[in-house]
């Protein structure tokens, strides 16, 4: 087993005049990135973390507010947060770990490695058909009947292998929680093991670090789960439950959305001091994340791979990975995602190659091998309908003011930044 540590090291360069409410350590070059992520949580609004490295290299390693939902208990050290489909990103990176030891061809049907999925039609879906969500299998009615289903993340896997693809077979259509166990099933067809185990061995131990978990983190981690903040708006008013199963019917990326994501009593698995959703195994949604960890991971993929651990995936499979497989407008969202291989692009200003996965609500990670920057936040504000388009958002305006602090330090802003490509 790898050791397990909170960061590889420390940011070089720390700084002890840090904004107010704002702990942690950051290189000055980036105070204006660390000083608009304290201003997100200045008003008691929940908490979070933002982490940075460069080249491999954690050069920011901030948190602030609060991790419990009656906002009493400070952010910690070591506090995570569940970042919804952030989670996705590590399960694509478990896969390409995978490939890397040629277990995976991307090409190859899903059911040369479980059998059981070449049912009902599917018999020539692909690996890589998977992992741009073109797998026809989004529509959670046709997966699961209730909550207590869905927890079932063995039985959320025998039902896809036995589903029928829908009618956007083929076609971008993004697989909100089918996702993760589309993923599950083929690695665990092939090592045995489910998605939660092979988030330790295939993720957090190569890259030494202790901030990556499925599900909620086991007793003795160093990692704790941070409450969530707020209520379920929508979901978790009498109204909101009765109107939210009407949106299903309707046109658009509401009714596409809600789709993908509905089952009767879905909002119990938010509710509570220790809720239900981090009690299963649910690889599109219910990671445990610290953004140190998040940073770490897409750090390993800024730098073609390598990390302060030793290699982590090969340059030829990261290539692969950051590759767009298709530029076509995604049919659930709505939105022209340019999927990678489990990776959507991310519209940052002056960083236009840029790819990773954010979550409901805006907690995420991206890499830009461009520049070799890596970027992790995660904060535990339950979705509001107010504010959700913000904090969606985040990421898309903190990485410009983090390239920015970058870019200004060098002699040639360009120059020597360069990875391979």
């Amino acid at each position: 087993m790898g050791k397990l540590s909170m960061a590889p090291k420390a940011p070089k360069h720390e700084s002890g005049d840090l904004p107010g409410g704002v702990r942690g350590s950051a290189d000055p070059r980036f105070a204006t990135a660390v000083k608009a992520f304290g201003q997100l949580f200045a008003r008691h609004r929940g908490g979070g973390a933002l982490s940075v490295y460069v080249h491999g290299e954690p050069v920011v390693d901030v948190w602030a507010g609060t991790s419990d939902n009656a906002g009493t208990q400070p952010w910690g050290e070591n506090t995570g947060a569940m970042p919804y489909s952030a989670t996705k990103g590590i399960a694509s990176t478990v896969i390409h770990r995978l490939a890397d030891r040629s277990l995976i061809d991307y090409d190859a049907p899903v059911a040369e490695y479980w059998p059981e999925f070449g049912a009902n039609g599917k018999s020539k879906i692909t690996v890589r058909t998977v992992l741009t969500h073109r797998a026809g299998l989004y529509d959670m009615s046709r997966i699961a009947k209730n909550v207590d289903e869905v927890l079932d993340f063995r039985l959320m896997e025998e039902r896809l292998a036995a589903a029928k693809p829908g009618r956007l077979l083929g076609t971008p259509t993004y697989h909100s929680l089918t996702y993760g166990w589309l993923l599950a099933g083929i690695a665990r067809s092939i090592t045995g093991k489910g998605m939660a185990e092979l988030y330790r061995t295939e993720i957090a131990e190569p890259l030494g670090v202790d901030g990556i978990y499925l599900g909620r983190p086991p007793a003795g981690s160093l990692t704790t789960a941070a409450g969530f903040s707020g209520r379920v708006d929508m979901l978790g008013h009498p109204i909101g439950r009765k109107l939210v199963p009407l949106t299903l019917g309707v046109p658009g990326p509401l009714g596409s959305f809600m789709r993908t994501v509905y089952v009767p009593g879905f909002e119990s698995l938010l509710t509570g001091d220790r809720p239900r959703i981090l009690d299963t195994e649910m690889p599109a949604a219910n990671g445990t994340t610290t953004a140190r960890g998040l940073a770490a991971m897409y750090g390993a993929l800024a730098s073609n791979g390598e990390t302060a651990n030793g290699r982590f995936l090969s340059a030829e499979t990261v290539r692969k990975l950051s590759h767009v497989q298709t530029r076509q407008y995604d049919r659930t969202l709505y939105l022209p995602l340019n999927w990678r291989l489990g990776y959507h692009s991310f519209p940052v200003a002056g960083a236009t190659r840029t790819f990773g996965h954010v979550g409901f609500a805006g907690s995420g990670g991206y890499a830009d091998r461009d520049s070799g920057v890596s970027i992790g936040f995660v904060h535990n504000r339950l979705p509001h309908a107010v504010f959700l388009p913000f904090d969606q958002s985040i990421i898309t305006w903190l990485a410009p003011l983090v390239l920015r602090g970058l870019r200004g330090t060098v002699d040639e802003p360009r120059k020597g930044l360069r990875t391979a490509s």
